[in-house]
């Protein structure tokens, strides 16, 4: 097993990977993501900018997950505990269905806290959609604490921080 950047090979995989996740999230009620987000624009430019880290095991991306400080307008909103400026942001931390269950995103998330302790960042700030119970139970378990709900097009999301 290996954490990696993602590079332009990966983004066929990646889109892959989303579309088989699409599937397995409206199959448990939750209507995230669609064709309109993400998309291959998006994944390509997190290539691209260097934020994108996928997790190989067996020669094959079984998740990936965005690392950068970028922080949605809805974020000002938001009664953060750490009030600085140094933030680790974590967007799109999606899992193969195939290998859900298997400690892929928790092994994620620990690279996030290792790569923020590394950077010298604060905090980690993300935001979880309020019907995907199964990501907020999982952060809520890394001891990531709820601050607030922001309102994007697909709804209702919790913000989480954890403090680093």
């Amino acid at each position: 097993m290996k954490i990696r950047k993602g590079n332009l090979e990966d983004i066929k995989e990646i889109i892959k990977i989303i579309k088989d996740a699409i599937i397995d999230m409206e199959s448990e009620g939750i209507d995230q993501w669609d064709s309109i987000y993400p998309n291959e624009d998006v994944i390509s430019n997190d290539v691209y900018e260097g934020n994108l880290y996928v997790y190989i095991d067996e020669n094959i991306i079984k998740g990936f997950i965005i690392l950068n400080e970028f922080q949605d307008r809805e974020y000002e909103a938001i009664k953060w505990k750490n009030d600085t400026d140094k933030n680790l942001v974590i967007h799109r931390l999606c899992i193969n269905p195939k290998y859900k269950s298997k400690g892929i995103a928790t092994t994620l998330i620990e690279y996030a806290e290792r790569f923020a302790k590394d950077n010298k960042y604060e905090a980690i700030r993300l935001d979880c959609f309020t019907q995907n119970n199964h990501a907020c139970k999982l952060y809520e378990k890394n001891c990531y604490e709820k601050r607030g709900t922001v309102t994007f097009r697909k709804g209702e999301f919790f913000c989480f921080e954890k403090e680093i």
